[in-house]
């Protein structure tokens, strides 16, 4: 059996282009490196915006690296032996997030043995994926906001996400009223709240963001709150039918399942690092085709993209989000070519094995000290 032999990480911080927030001025990446006993190396990576990595980082170190040296490297194989290990730590959140680092680089690693993609191993289904353009862009003026949105339709992006949830939704739907006139009716639109309203905030806002015929609302209430989303449903099915999307703040399958279970949502969004890694994310792509849930990857579009090429159809074809000028590629954070191209809102595979994923090396000028 090949086994897990060694884990190495080491944590980098990559400046964003276009801050997040006045306090998210960077991303951190914790970049992970993995030796099998058969002398195969793969690399991954733990990723978060601001928050928790250095105890991402801590924990792979010293609680995920001593525990898998010794475990089998096969893909998925020692993915849920370490969650139950570190569960006295939580479930989900950081010990998920920290655990992604290793899975990812054992998939890595298997691919690159066999000298391919990641996406050939997982088995592609399709050979593009379109793409969204989107936007961390609440604070921005409204000039700002229509101008990102001209370059997105200029750049040939058949949908966008903007950013809802101002003290008054009348500003909201100003906002929303000026992009749907510079993407016209053909392009899609989509909105997200961010967990900012609760229930009756919700629903009177749906009721009159409605107007621009949004795609779907992501996260419009509490990321952990299954029951309000599912009152919420009930409510705009009854009404103004637009579909909820949940899931780049959950962190297990078992959270996915208990949202869909429930009829939550009708939309889920994994974030592949916080949920752990390709293993569990391919656990909840089986649960959105068991429920009939549209699914599509959140954010990180280099990883992300290469395994929406490799889902399940479902009730429609996956999107990949892509955050303007926030890539790793565009950020200038790579060692590589990156793995994938977007052109005209279309995402291509370039040639790689692996993830393709390595990151630029300690002192390169785009990596903050």
């Amino acid at each position: 059996m090949t086994t897990i032999a060694s884990l190495a990480c080491r944590l980098l911080r990559v400046p964003l282009t276009r801050p997040w927030a006045p306090e998210v001025t960077s991303v951190a990446v914790i970049e992970t490196h993995l030796r099998r006993s058969d002398g195969a190396e793969g690399w991954g990576l733990s990723w978060t915006p601001q928050i928790g990595a250095e105890a991402a980082l801590a924990l792979l170190q010293h609680d995920i690296a001593p525990a898998a040296v010794g475990r089998s490297a096969e893909p998925g194989a020692a993915w849920q032996g370490l969650w139950e290990h570190l569960h006295e730590a939580g479930g989900g959140g950081v010990t998920t997030i920290a655990l992604a680092g290793l899975d990812l680089a054992i998939w890595d690693a298997a691919a690159r043995a066999a000298g391919a993609p990641v996406s050939r191993l997982l088995g592609q289904r399709r050979a593009t994926a379109r793409v969204y353009g989107s936007g961390v862009n609440l604070h921005y003026p409204l000039d700002e906001l229509v101008a990102q949105v001209r370059r997105w339709v200029d750049a040939g992006y058949p949908a966008v996400k903007v950013k809802v949830g101002k003290p008054d939704v009348a500003e909201d739907l100003d906002r929303l009223v000026a992009v749907r006139e510079v993407l016209g009716p053909d392009r899609g639109l989509m909105i997200d709240a961010n967990q900012r309203w609760d229930l009756d905030r919700a629903t009177r806002s749906l009721a009159a963001l409605a107007e621009v015929a949004p795609a779907w609302i992501e996260e419009p209430l509490r990321a952990d709150d299954v029951a309000g989303h599912a009152e919420l449903a009930r409510r705009l099915a009854a009404g103004e039918r637009i579909p909820i999307a949940v899931g780049e703040n959950l962190h297990t399958a078992y959270r996915f399942a208990e949202v869909l279970r429930s009829g939550a949502a009708q939309i889920v969004q994994p974030n592949v690092v916080r949920v752990g890694g390709i293993t569990p994310l391919r656990r909840i792509a089986d649960l959105a085709v068991e429920h009939g849930a549209q699914l599509h990857p959140h954010l990180l579009p280099e990883l992300s993209g290469q395994i929406a090429l490799t889902l399940p159809d479902t009730v429609a074809e996956p999107w990949v989000e892509d955050v303007e000028d926030a890539g790793f590629g565009a950020l200038g954070a790579l060692r590589d070519p990156s793995p994938v191209t977007i052109a005209h809102g279309v995402l291509h595979e370039t040639e790689h094995v692996g993830l393709g994923l390595r990151f630029a090396p300690e002192g390169s000028p785009r990596l903050a000290r």
